[in-house]
């Protein structure tokens, strides 16, 4: 079967790439918010990471889309809080927190659920286009 290859068609494939980057990113915070008070139980151990999403472009169908490519570990240093009681802590008596604030993983959600609905409009006006266009042919 022949593939039509058309410019709403490609702006569709874009954008739906950008919806399952921006759906993994989600995920990611998601994940990322889950875990803030995540400690180690081990007298001295780490406690959870935040995770960072990477992208990287992509070709798809006949344009450049995006992906998530990997996701890596953030390196800021955790917090501390002091509780001799906690069974993480160390022989100070502080425990290492999350280096996740809750705040910033809320307003990155915010930014990809907008990018997310974004994109979902793109494919939603490049439908209605094909619509039209169909209608105008059919005269």
């Amino acid at each position: 079967m022949p593939q039509i290859n058309s410019q709403t068609a490609t702006a569709q494939a874009v954008a739906a790439s950008a919806l399952r980057a921006q759906q993994a990113r989600m995920r990611i915070i998601a994940e990322n918010i889950a875990n803030a008070d995540s400690t180690a139980r081990t007298p001295g151990g780490d406690p959870y990471r935040r995770q960072n999403p990477i992208f990287e472009p992509h070709a798809v169908g006949g344009g450049e889309g995006v992906r998530l490519s990997r996701v890596e570990p953030d390196q800021k240093a955790f917090k501390q809080e002091f509780n001799p009681g906690h069974p993480g802590a160390d022989a100070t008596g502080y425990v290492k927190m999350p280096n996740v604030e809750t705040l910033v993983e809320s307003l990155d959600m915010r930014a990809a659920q907008r990018a997310y609905e974004a994109n979902l409009n793109v494919i939603e006006t490049a439908r209605s286009m094909d619509s039209k266009t169909l209608d105008i042919l059919k005269r």
